[in-house]
C-alpha cells in the first residue's frame, strides 16, 4: 500500500479528560493506549467552542468567520463556489471516504452526502473497493452537552470530583461532571470497538489513526465560551511505523507547540502526499513539513439567540482574550444550557448572593481584554492583563490577534445578515473597510469618553458596518454609565440600517430615555423584521430594566414561534416582564427547535440529541 488508511475518531464535547492527559479520575483506557503508541498535542485547540462553526472549520480548513455566517451558532449559508471540503479532497486522490455521521457543518449544501462515498449511521471502511485506501470518520455522542441534563451514574461519583476554580462547590454541578466522566468512559469503550474492528481486520499497521474532538467541555462557562474549558481538545495521532517519519516526535510523547483544528485538511494532504487545495488557512501538524504554530486562534460569534463576540489566541503558554462585547456578561441565558440542573444551580446562587469574587464574574460584565497565564493558572482566574509585569507580553498577542484578523479577512465585525456580509461585498473595500473597522472596532471596546466624539463622527461614514461600530462605541459608554449627548437621538432619524439603530436606541436607553428606546426596540422586534434583528432587539430589551413601554403582546407572540432562537430571546424575557423567571423555568423547546431545522441538509435528531432523552448511537 503506497498511501495510508486514515481512521478519524471523534468525540463531541469533550476536553482533554483522559487518562494519558494526566487525568486521574478518566477510565480511558482505548485512547490511553492510543496515546502510548502515537503522540498528544497539550495545546490542541479548536477554532469555536461550539460544533457547527468548529465542524465548518475541520470540514473546509477555514475560520468560520472568514466565510460568513459560517462563525454563528446556529446559521445556514450557502459554501461559496471553490471552497473544497477535505472529503472531496480525499476522494479525488482515490480515497473510500465515509462518514458516521454528524454533518451539522453549518452550512446548506445541495446533499451533504455527495461529500462522502457513505454517509450514514451504517457507513464504514469495509465497503470500499478491494486496495483502495480509505479515509473513515466516526462520530461519537456519548459525551455531547446532553448528557449531563440527567444523571449518569458509574464509577465516578459526585464526591469524587474536583471542581475548576471559577466554579461554586454546589452538588448539581458535582453531579455534572461526575456524569460526564462516566460518559466519557463510555465513549471510551465505544472508540475501543472502532479500534478492535481495525485491529482485527489485520489493518493497524496500515493505517494512520487521529482522535479528538470537535470542541471542549459542556460544563458551566466552557462551551461557548472562549477558555480552555471550552477551546482545549484532546488530539492524539498513531501513525504506523512505516509512516513515522510523518510524526513530530517520538511514540508516547506529548507536544507543547499549539496547534489548531482548522489544520486538519491540511494534515490530511500532507500525509497523503497530495496538495491541498488552494485558500486553505491551516498548516499541517504532521507530514513531511510541519511549521510550527506561535498561536492558535479561535472565536466566539452568536450563541443560538445570544450575540456576544469575542476573539483569543493561544500561545503554548498564555492565553489572550478580546472581548467585542464588554457590555454583555459571560452568563447570559441559553435555553439550552439551562436544561442541565448545573447551570440552573450556579444562576440560583449567584441570585442569592452565595458566590465568591471570582465565581460571580461568569454573571457580570466582561473585561476587554483577558490574559492567562495556562501554565501556572489552568482555571484562568487570574487576569493579568493589567499586571505590569506582563505588558509586553499583552502587546504582542494584541498585535498578533489584529493581524490575524486581517489576515484572514474576519468577517465577524459585520453584523449577521447584513448586506455586507454577503459576496462579493465583504471583499469590498468601500462597503468592508477591515482595517478601518478593526481600528474602529477596538477604539468602542475601550469605554473611554474621549473617544465619544470620534463615534458621533463616524454615524455619517458612508459604510454601515463603520456606522454600526460607531453605535456600539456609543452603547458600550452608554452601559457604563456615560451620559449621551442629543447628537445620538437625531441620528436615529437619519438611520436607516436596524442593526445600528438597535445599537442607537439600546445606547439611548441606557443613558436617558429608556421609555422611548423601549418604544422602538418593541417595534424592532416585531414579527415584521427579520430574525436576527428580533433577536437583538429582544436582548437590547433585555438589558433595558425596569423593562418601560415594553409591548408584552409582541414578545408573547415571539415566544411561540418555531425559530428556538427567537423563542430563546423572547420567552427569557416574557418571564422576566411577568416577574415569574427563575433558574428552573424551562424555556427550551426540543419539538419547534428540530422543526426549525428541518430542510436544512444533515440536520436531525442525530445531530441534537433530545435532552430528555439521550440514545447513544450503535454500530453493528
Amino acid at each position: 500500500m503506497t498511501r495510508p488508511n486514515i481512521l478519524c475518531l471523534v468525540s463531541e464535547d469533550c476536553p482533554p479528560r483522559l487518562g494519558s492527559y494526566g487525568d486521574k479520575l478518566a477510565r480511558t483506557p482505548n485512547l490511553d493506549r492510543l496515546a502510548a503508541e502515537g503522540v498528544s498535542w497539550d495545546a490542541a485547540m479548536c477554532t469555536s467552542p461550539v460544533c457547527a462553526p468548529s465542524r465548518f472549520a475541520i470540514l473546509t480548513g477555514r475560520y468560520g468567520e472568514s466565510v460568513p455566517p459560517a462563525q454563528q451558532m446556529t446559521a445556514w449559508g450557502d459554501l461559496p463556489e471553490g471552497i473544497t471540503t477535505y472529503p472531496q479532497m480525499m476522494r479525488a486522490a482515490g480515497y473510500y471516504c465515509t462518514n458516521n455521521s454528524k454533518t451539522h457543518y453549518n452550512v446548506d449544501l445541495a446533499d451533504p452526502t455527495a461529500l462522502w462515498d457513505e454517509c450514514s449511521g451504517q457507513a464504514h471502511w469495509k465497503n470500499r473497493a478491494e486496495g483502495q485506501p480509505f479515509l473513515a470518520v466516526f462520530n461519537c455522542m456519548f459525551t455531547h452537552e446532553s448528557c449531563v441534563f440527567e444523571p449518569k451514574p458509574g464509577a465516578v461519583s459526585p464526591e469524587d470530583v474536583t471542581l475548576p476554580g471559577h466554579l461554586p462547590d454546589l452538588p448539581e454541578l458535582r453531579q455534572d461532571l461526575a456524569s460526564y466522566y462516566n460518559r466519557i468512559a463510555d465513549m471510551d469503550a465505544w472508540m475501543g470497538a472502532r479500534l478492535a474492528e481495525l485491529e482485527a481486520a489485520g489493518l493497524m499497521e496500515d493505517t494512520i489513526i487521529l482522535y479528538h474532538s470537535d470542541h471542549a467541555s459542556p460544563l458551566a462557562r466552557s462551551k461557548r465560551f472562549c477558555y480552555d474549558d471550552g477551546l482545549r481538545v484532546p488530539l492524539i495521532a498513531r501513525v504506523p511505523e512505516k509512516w513515522r517519519h510523518l510524526l513530530p516526535d517520538a511514540p508516547g510523547a506529548r507536544i507543547a507547540t499549539p496547534v489548531s483544528l482548522v489544520d486538519l485538511p491540511q494534515t490530511l494532504a500532507a500525509v497523503a502526499g497530495i496538495e491541498a487545495p488552494e485558500g486553505m488557512q491551516g498548516v499541517p501538524f504532521m507530514g513531511p513539513e510541519r511549521p510550527a504554530r506561535t498561536y492558535a486562534a479561535s472565536s466566539r460569534d452568536r450563541m443560538d439567540s445570544r450575540y456576544d463576540l469575542t476573539r483569543t489566541l493561544r500561545s503554548e503558554r498564555f492565553r489572550y482574550i478580546r472581548n467585542y462585547a464588554p457590555h454583555r456578561p459571560w452568563g447570559q441565558y441559553y435555553s439550552y444550557a439551562w436544561l442541565a440542573e448545573g447551570y440552573r444551580a450556579y444562576e440560583a446562587a449567584f441570585l442569592a448572593g452565595q458566590l465568591t469574587e471570582v465565581q460571580a464574574r461568569f454573571w457580570q460584565p466582561k473585561p476587554v481584554e483577558e490574559l492567562y497565564d495556562m501554565a501556572a493558572d489552568p482555571d484562568a482566574l487570574v487576569n493579568l492583563a493589567t499586571d505590569p509585569a506582563h505588558t509586553a507580553t499583552l502587546a504582542e498577542m494584541s498585535a498578533a490577534m489584529d493581524a490575524h484578523m486581517l489576515a484572514i479577512h474576519d468577517c465577524g465585525l459585520i453584523p449577521e445578515r447584513s448586506p455586507a456580509e454577503v459576496l462579493p461585498e465583504r471583499n469590498d473595500p468601500a462597503v468592508y473597510p477591515l482595517p478601518r473597522v478593526l481600528e474602529l472596532a477596538n477604539l468602542a471596546i475601550r469605554r473611554d469618553p474621549a473617544n465619544l466624539p470620534r463615534f458621533l463622527t463616524a454615524l455619517t461614514d458612508p459604510s454601515a458596518v463603520i456606522r454600526y461600530w460607531a453605535a456600539q462605541g456609543l452603547l458600550i459608554l452608554a452601559a457604563a454609565g456615560q451620559r449621551l449627548p442629543h447628537a445620538v437621538m437625531l441620528a436615529t432619524e437619519a438611520e436607516e440600517d436596524a442593526d445600528v439603530l438597535v445599537a442607537l436606541w439600546e445606547a439611548i436607553g441606557h443613558s436617558h430615555d429608556a421609555a422611548t428606546a423601549a418604544l422602538h426596540l418593541t417595534a424592532l422586534a416585531d414579527k415584521s423584521n427579520p430574525r436576527h434583528i428580533r433577536i437583538k432587539a429582544l436582548a437590547a430589551l433585555t438589558a433595558l430594566p425596569p423593562y418601560p413601554a415594553i409591548s408584552r403582546a409582541t414578545v408573547a407572540e415571539a415566544a411561540e414561534e418555531d425559530s428556538q432562537d427567537v423563542i430563546g430571546a423572547a420567552g427569557y424575557l416574557l418571564h422576566l416582564l411577568d416577574g415569574s423567571y427563575t433558574p428552573q423555568t424551562r424555556i427550551f423547546n426540543y419539538d419547534k427547535f428540530l422543526k426549525h431545522m428541518e430542510g436544512h441538509s444533515g440536520i436531525g435528531p442525530q445531530s441534537f440529541p433530545d435532552p430528555d432523552t439521550l440514545r447513544p448511537r450503535r454500530i453493528a
